[in-house]
């Protein structure tokens, strides 16, 4: 996940800004550590860790507020899906996943999806573009 790693500029696909995201190596490198905070103040964290039992990145997703997510990663062409669950604050829980794509050496795209009826459909979120600052 060395892609990921960095100080990021985040942009709605097709929009203007709607955020900043640090990924930085925590532990030694054993962890990465996700520090977002959107154009309006709310914020974020991740951590990424590496599961030698099952060969795949775990990130969890705490907010403020309590919700979370839960989501373990499979390689997909030019990046990673992670795949789980998001419990919100008050204990709903839906299948969750994430897609993140390398483009370029500067850009990496995040696609995130939840679906309501158990995995049949999915709406998409967030949709964003994260360019390394000039």
């Amino acid at each position: 996940m060395d892609f990921w790693v960095g100080e990021w500029d985040v942009f709605k696909t097709g929009g203007g800004k709607v955020g900043t995201n640090r990924i930085e190596k925590v532990l030694g490198g054993a962890a990465l550590q996700e520090n977002w905070r959107d154009a309006g103040g709310g914020e974020g964290k991740s951590w990424f860790y590496w599961m030698p039992d099952r060969k795949a990145w775990k990130q969890v997703w705490v907010t403020p507020d309590s919700a979370y997510k839960e989501k373990v990663a499979e390689p997909i062409e030019g990046g990673l899906l992670f795949s789980g669950e998001a419990v919100t604050a008050d204990g709903k829980r839906y299948p969750d996943r994430t897609r993140l794509t390398r483009q370029g050496e500067s850009e990496v795209r995040q696609v995130i999806e939840y679906s309501a009826d158990g995995g049949k459909t999915w709406t998409k979120t967030f949709d964003a573009v994260y360019r390394r600052p000039k």
